[in-house]
C-alpha cells in the first residue's frame, strides 16, 4: 500500500538543507500560499493555466527534407489535472512532450515556432538557462525505459539523491512511491530491480521536490499489468496527495482513460479532438478516435472474427496531404477533407477537428462489418498427434550476487501439452518464466531437468518482440526472408518468387524485398518477422510478445495477421503476451504463469470469464478499463533466487489458507472439461486419495542443473 506522501522540498540555495513538511505551514504575506481548490503549494506560480501551447510548430530537417513532427497544436493544462496523450506512433506525441520540457534534440535543432507557455515560462523563446531553472523547480520526467535514463553504475539511492538531498529524504521518496524496504532498496543497482521498480525510481526522481508538472512518456509500456496497474494508481495518488499535474503520453486508451481527466488525440501532429476520457470513450466524434475505440482489444471482444482495424498507415511526415492528414483512411471522407486541413472547434463540450462531425457510438463498425474466421479445428487436447509435450521442465541460471552465485530458478516443473493446429497463450507477470519456457521449445536454451518432445516432423519457429533488433540491418528484407530457403533445393529466381509470396501472406508489397530494416516502420518491420518465420511454414510458431510494444492499431493487426497465417498454414501458435485481451483473441486455450509454473490452465473464454485461481482473479481485475474499479495485487512478485515454500503466490493471495505454505500445489482437473486445471488448495482441493507431495529441499530450492544466464 502506498503511503502518504510528504512534500519534499529541493535544497534551499542558503545552506542546502531539505525540509519535509508533513503539511504545508501558513506563509506569510509575501510568501507562495496554498491554491485552496487542490491543496497545492503555488510557489510564485502565474495565475491560469499551468501549461498553455498556442499554434505549436516543431519541424526537423532530415536527409535534406522537412518531417512536420507537430503541427499547429493548441493545449491547455490546468494545475492538478491529468492529461493523456494518445495517437498511432508517429503522431507527435513524444515530439510535444520534449518540446514542453525544452529537451528537443539538436545537432541540427528542429525549428520550432508558436508559444509553448510551461509554469510561466515559454519554452519556445526561453535561452537554455532559463528552461533548466525552470526544469530544476517546476519539471519532472518520466521515460518509458528506465534502465536507458538510470545509470548503471550508481546505486539507485545515489541517484535519487542527485535530486532530492539527503539519506534519509531519499529513503522518504522511495517509500512514498511504494518500493519495498526502500533502506535496503536503495543500496541496489538498477540492474538488480524488477523493471515496476526501476519505473518506481524513476517515479521517485521525477517527483522529487514537488514538481507542478511531470511529464511521463509511456511510463507503462511493455509493463504487465499488475505493475501497470501500481504505476497508474501511483500517479493517481501524486495528484491527490500533491496536487501534481500529469500528461500521460500513451498508445494505450485503456491506461489513458482509467487514470486522465482529459484526453487529448493526435494524429499526424495534430490534433484530431480533445474531451473529457468519459465522453471520448463514450461518444467519440472524430472518425480517428473512433477508429482507435475499435481497434482496441476488451476482455468481451467478439473472438470469432478479426479485430477492427484502421486501414492503411499513418502519413509520412516528409509528405503530408494538403487537407485533413486522415481523409485517406477515413469512411467520411469528401472532396472537402482532402482540399482543407480542418481547425478544432468546440462540439458538445469537447473540441474536434473534422468537417463531418458524428456521433459515432452505435454499435456498427463504419468500414463495414468483419466477416467471420473461418474456424479452426485442432486436433483435441490429449489427441494422438501433439505438436508439443513439455514434462517436468526445470530451468536455472547462475547470477551473481555480491561475491556469491546463485541458481536463478527460471521454471520450476513445468507441464503443457499443445495439438496440431492448436493456440496456446501463456501469461503472467515479468520475471515469470513465460519466454524462458518459450526459448527452451525453440532449442535457444537447453533445460535442465524435464523433456520437451515435438510430434513427427515438427518445425519450430520463433518471433522476437523487438523486430528491429531481430532483422540484420546491412540486409535487406528479400535477403533475410530468402534466407530459409537456400536449403530447399530452389533456384534464385524461384527463391525470389517465393519471397514476394511470403510478403503478400503478410500484406507488404513486392518493392518491400529491396528495402533494409531502417526504412520501414515498426509495423512493417513485424510483418516482415513473421513473413521470414512463416516463408517456410512451420509446424509451431513461437511468438515472444510480438504486440507489446505497439500501439493499438497496429496491435491488431498483427494479431490479425497471425490469426490469418494460423489458419490458412495450419500452425500450432504458443504466444507469450502479458496482456490477456490478447491472449483470449488469439488463443483457444490459455496458461497462467507464476514464477516458473503453470497454476491455472483453461479455453480462453472460460479462464477469462471464470478464473478459478486467486491469482488468475487478480490478474483480470487489473486490465485496464474505463470505469473499472481496481483490485490491485499487493506486494511483489517472490523472489525467484529463494522462492517461497509450498503455494508461491500464498505471500500475495487474499485467500491463502494454513497448508498454502507448506504444501506444494499441482494441477488438478476440475469443470467437465478435460482442459482445465488448476493448482490452488482453495478453488481445487487435491483429493483426499492423492498422496501428499515430498516436503521442499531444506534450502527452499529445488536442486537443478547448471544453467549460463
Amino acid at each position: 500500500m502506498i503511503t502518504t506522501l510528504r512534500r519534499i522540498r529541493k535544497p534551499s540555495p542558503d545552506n542546502g538543507s531539505v525540509h519535509l513538511e508533513g503539511v504545508p505551514p501558513s506563509h506569510p504575506p509575501g510568501e507562495p500560499g496554498m491554491d485552496s481548490a487542490n491543496g497545492r503549494v503555488e510557489d510564485g506560480l502565474p495565475a491560469g493555466p499551468l501549461v498553455g501551447v498556442k499554434d505549436l510548430q516543431v519541424t526537423f530537417a532530415r536527409g535534406g527534407r522537412d518531417i512536420h513532427a507537430v503541427r499547429g497544436v493548441t493545449l491547455e493544462l490546468s494545475p492538478g489535472e491529468i492529461l493523456g496523450l494518445v495517437g498511432e506512433s508517429g503522431s507527435g506525441k513524444s515530439v510535444l512532450a520534449l518540446a514542453l520540457l525544452g529537451l528537443l534534440p539538436g545537432n541540427p535543432a528542429p525549428a520550432v515556432s508558436g508559444i509553448a507557455k510551461v509554469c510561466g515560462t515559454d519554452m519556445v523563446a526561453a535561452t537554455p538557462e532559463q528552461r533548466r531553472l525552470l526544469r530544476r523547480q517546476h519539471l519532472g520526467a518520466v521515460f518509458q525505459d528506465p534502465m536507458t535514463s538510470l545509470n548503471p553504475t550508481m546505486r539507485v539511492g545515489r541517484q535519487v539523491a542527485e535530486a532530492a538531498g539527503d539519506e534519509q529524504t531519499v529513503v522518504d521518496l522511495l517509500d512514498s512511491v511504494g518500493i519495498p524496504d526502500p533502506k535496503r532498496r536503495a543500496q541496489a543497482y538498477p540492474y538488480e530491480l524488477s523493471g515496476g521498480l526501476r519505473q518506481r525510481v524513476m517515479i521517485a526522481m521525477a517527483i522529487a521536490g514537488s514538481p507542478s508538472l511531470v511529464i511521463a512518456d509511456e511510463p507503462t509500456t511493455a509493463l504487465d499489468v499488475t505493475v501497470q496497474a501500481q504505476i497508474l494508481e501511483l500517479l493517481r495518488h501524486l495528484r491527490d496527495e500533491l496536487g501534481t499535474s500529469f500528461i500521460l503520453v500513451t498508445h494505450d486508451l485503456g491506461v489513458a482513460a482509467q487514470v486522465s481527466d482529459r484526453i487529448a488525440v493526435l494524429y499526424a501532429g495534430r490534433l484530431a479532438e480533445v474531451g473529457t476520457s468519459a465522453d471520448l470513450f463514450t461518444d467519440p466524434h472524430h472518425p480517428y478516435t473512433e477508429g482507435l475505440l475499435r481497434s482496441r482489444l476488451l476482455l468481451d471482444t467478439d473472438r470469432s472474427r478479426p479485430v477492427s482495424t484502421l486501414p492503411g498507415e499513418p502519413p509520412d511526415p516528409r509528405e503530408l496531404p494538403p487537407g485533413c492528414a486522415f481523409a485517406p483512411r477515413c469512411p467520411s471522407r469528401t472532396d472537402e477533407c482532402d482540399a482543407v486541413v480542418p481547425e478544432l472547434e468546440p462540439v458538445d463540450g469537447r473540441d474536434v477537428a473534422c468537417f463531418h462531425q458524428v456521433h459515432l457510438s452505435s454499435g456498427d463498425d463504419p468500414l463495414g462489418p468483419v466477416d467471420p474466421w473461418p474456424e479452426p479445428v485442432p486436433e483435441r487436447f490429449g489427441g494422438p498427434s501433439p505438436a508439443v509435450l513439455v514434462h517436468g521442465v526445470h530451468k536455472a541460471f547462475l547470477v551473481r550476487s555480491g561475491f556469491r552465485r546463485q541458481r536463478l530458478q527460471a521454471l520450476r516443473g513445468v507441464d503443457l501439452d499443445m495439438v496440431k493446429g492448436e493456440a496456446v497463450a501463456l501469461v503472467g507477470e515479468s520475471g515469470c518464466g513465460k519466454s524462458t519456457l518459450l526459448r527452451t521449445i525453440a532449442g535457444l536454451q537447453p533445460v535442465d531437468e524435464g523433456s520437451i518432445e515435438f510430434g513427427k516432423g515438427t518445425r519450430p519457429q520463433m518471433v522476437f518482440q523487438d523486430a528491429g533488433a531481430s532483422l540484420t540491418p546491412w540486409m535487406t528484407v528479400g535477403e533475410q526472408v530468402g534466407e530459409r530457403l537456400l536449403e530447399e533445393g530452389m533456384s534464385r529466381g524461384q527463391r525470389a518468387e517465393r519471397v514476394k509470396e511470403a510478403l503478400a501472406l503478410v500484406g507488404l508489397p513486392p518493392e518491400v524485398a529491396n528495402a533494409k530494416a531502417a526504412q520501414l516502420s515498426g509495423g512493417q518491420r513485424q510483418r516482415v518477422a513473421l513473413a521470414r518465420a512463416t516463408v517456410v511454414p512451420p509446424d509451431v510458431l513461437l511468438c515472444d510478445e510480438p504486440t507489446s510494444a505497439l500501439d493499438v492499431s497496429l496491435a491488431a493487426t498483427v494479431l490479425n495477421l497471425i490469426g490469418r497465417l494460423r489458419r490458412e498454414l495450419g500452425m500450432s501458435v504458443l504466444f507469450v503476451t502479458h496482456d490477456l485481451a490478447a491472449a483470449r483473441m488469439v488463443a483457444d486455450r490459455i496458461a497462467v504463469m507464476y514464477l516458473g509454473r503453470i497454476v491455472e490452465v483453461g479455453s480462453s473464454e472460460e479462464l477469462c470469464t471464470k478464473p478459478a485461481h486467486p491469482y488468475t482473479r487478480a490478474l483480470l481485475a487489473t486490465v485496464p478499463e474505463l470505469g473499472r474499479v481496481e483490485v490491485r495485487i499487493e506486494g511483489e512478485p517472490a523472489n525467484p533466487l529463494d522462492p517461497p515454500t509450498g503455494c508461491a503466490f500464498h505471500t500475495r493471495c487474499p485467500d491463502a489458507i494454513a497448508s498454502c505454505p507448506t504444501r506444494q500445489q499441482v494441477l488438478v482437473n476440475v469443470g467437465s472439461e478435460t482442459t482445465r486445471w488448476v493448482a490452488c488448495s482453495v478453488a481445487a482441493p487435491p483429493p483426499d486419495d492423492r498422496p501428499e507431495p515430498d516436503p521442499p529441499p531444506t534450502d527452499d530450492r529445488e536442486e537443478v542443473g547448471d544453467g549460463d544466464r
